[in-house]
């Protein structure tokens, strides 16, 4: 199996304690954080090519992508500040 990157363990490598709890006590971040790791890997799965789809669509994953890491970074940033 190989190593998909921009799992949010490497994103936000400094906050593994942070994420976890999330996990455990956040509906919505655990929601966030599925719905990332779903685009993050299509967007892994398009790059190693396995799957072939328009430019356009790759870039509308990658835009997903990017406004998931923001919003799921201000959590771990709220989460942070206590």
């Amino acid at each position: 199996m190989s190593h998909t990157p921009h799992e949010l363990a490497a994103e936000f490598p400094n906050d593994h304690e942070v994420l976890h709890q999330l996990k455990l006590n956040n509906a919505h971040f655990v929601t966030l954080a599925d719905r990332y790791h779903e685009v993050n890997g299509e967007i892994h799965r398009i790059e190693s090519e396995i799957e072939t789809p328009s430019d356009s669509y790759t870039e509308t994953l990658k835009k997903q992508r990017l406004a998931l890491v923001d919003e799921i970074a201000g959590i771990v940033a709220q989460a942070k500040a206590g």
